[in-house]
């Protein structure tokens, strides 16, 4: 079945409180995704975000981001005033997230409302469906907080190695902490439930984005040492990242601790199924970032300042994935299969079954021959005009080189269109290809520029910051989506 959908993340939704939620703009979003014809929203990772703001880098591979609360349901449910929401400095710049603001601004707030909040049943359920993971996580959120945020690698001996009287003490201590926690937790989870189900009714399903690793400074890595390639001072041995590429000079130099793949094998992979069945409550359809790691992952020496020294080591391959089918059964999952592939990351790939991922961004090089050219796609893939990772069409036209843009006007013959327009003939060219699923990021639909880029990788300081504004989508960009994805067999 052909499909397409558009690309925005949670953030990146206009609000009145400086980032994007589950407010009524969200719901509009759904509306409008409906108004254009498209199936699909697809999603950043959801969970709570740290220094460097970066989604692929949360304190939770289960819990959600606080942010992402809606205040104006709090203000309905009579827990916060619209007064109090008022007196709050998120930011005064609509097109930008100003992080710094909603941390302080945010939690201050969240922390008003908790002091109305009266636990009921349903609260108490939520608990206790949730406890594998939520007790940790807010035990290790609230000794976090109580330290001054800093990493739980720096906390003394008797918490960083979970000695059980040590963390009684704790509980105890820092019990009302713990509770507020659990209430951002309850919010998140309560709002996000009732969004994905008002999409799901306009027959929009969700794409969720999980990162393959967790943080270091996570409550999974704190609370399930064993999982990792960690020595005795649970300090990693090697860490995650990318060798250099096209990105970047000296490699991506990630930091997040890597997998001890044999012991997940003598637990039959329950971690990663236990993970997986979470994301299932949360999203339709799951992308998997970094899908190569399965098959091999790049291991960077612990301390080395840039990833040009790694080596790459074998992974799980495909015993991880019929572990999950044996559990899961059928499972949709997207194979983010982009980068350096070699035969054996192709075949794993064709073996699960899963999509894999095809980005016009990375067709037109003049080089060479292209597997991500349309004329040479399966059915059994999604294209992509570009990721998050990647400059707008406009932004990245202006960066191409000139034998790179001449190979892309002649394929989409379209030396003369007006620069400003060309966003349409890439989306065009994605619709019109055969992959069962186009995904275009709302970027493109609005013709902006590289002002508009999400992230670049493997830098610090812009990333993660750029926001619609209210009005952008408009009833003209609707109908010209709809319309397009109805010649292109779509709807």
């Amino acid at each position: 079945m052909r499909e397409s959908g558009v690309l925005l993340p949670i953030a990146s939704l206009p609000s009145d409180y400086g980032i994007g939620c589950f407010s009524k703009e969200a719901y509009e979003f759904v509306d409008q995704l409906k108004a254009g014809g498209q199936k699909i929203w697809q999603i950043l990772p959801l969970g709570p975000t740290g220094y460097g703001d970066s989604p692929y880098q949360s304190f939770s591979t289960f819990a959600g981001n606080p942010y992402f609360i809606d205040l104006e349901t709090l203000i309905q449910e009579e827990l916060l005033t619209r007064e109090e929401c008022n007196t709050c400095d998120f930011g005064d710049n609509a097109e930008f997230i100003d992080y710094e603001k909603i941390y302080f601004s945010r939690f201050k707030i969240l922390r008003k409302a908790f002091e109305r909040f009266v636990p009921d049943g349903e609260f108490t359920e939520f608990i206790e469906k949730n406890k594998e993971w939520l007790e940790d996580y807010a035990l290790y959120m609230a000794i976090k907080n109580s330290l001054g945020g800093i990493s739980w690698s720096q906390w003394p001996a008797d918490l960083k190695r979970r000695v059980p009287l040590a963390m009684e003490e704790k509980k105890k201590e820092l019990e009302e902490e713990i509770q507020f926690i659990r209430f951002q937790q309850y919010e998140f989870t309560k709002q996000w439930s009732k969004l994905k189900k008002y999409a799901n009714d306009q027959g929009i399903r969700i794409i969720g984005d999980i990162p393959i690793y967790v943080a270091f400074d996570s409550a999974d890595a704190w609370a399930n040492p064993e999982l990792f390639q960690f020595d005795e001072e649970c300090t990693p041995t090697a860490v995650a990242g990318c060798p250099p590429d096209a990105f970047a000079a000296t490699g991506q130099l990630w930091g997040n601790p890597l997998y001890d793949w044999e012991y997940h094998e003598k637990t039959g992979f329950a971690w990663w199924i236990r993970r997986l069945e979470y994301c299932y409550k949360l999203y339709d359809v799951v992308r998997v970032d970094h899908f190569r790691g399965f098959d091999e992952y790049y291991a960077i020496p612990y301390g080395d300042k840039t990833a040009e020294f790694g080596k790459w080591r074998k992974g799980p391959g495909l015993k991880l994935f019929k572990a999950v089918k044996e559990v899961m059964g059928e499972t949709p999952i997207i194979a983010e299969d982009l980068g350096y592939l070699t035969d054996s990351v192709r075949q794993l790939v064709k073996d699960t079954g899963y999509p894999g991922m095809k980005v016009l961004q990375f067709a037109f090089d003049s080089r060479e021959e292209s597997d991500y050219l349309p004329h040479n796609y399966e059915h059994n893939c999604v294209v992509y005009t570009g990721t998050h990772d990647n400059n707008t069409i406009l932004g990245w036209l202006d960066e191409m080189a000139p034998e790179d843009r001449l190979l892309a006007e002649r394929y989409l013959n379209n030396r003369y269109t007006r620069k400003e327009d060309m966003p349409w003939d890439f989306i065009r060219l994605a619709m019109a290809s055969v992959a069962d699923l186009a995904v275009t990021p709302i970027q493109e639909f609005l013709c902006l520029g590289g002002e508009a880029r999400i992230n670049r990788p493997s830098t610090l300081g812009t990333n993660w910051k750029w926001r619609l504004l209210k009005g952008q989508i408009t009833h003209e960009v609707t109908g010209k989506m709809y319309d397009m994805t109805k010649l292109y067999g779509r709807l």
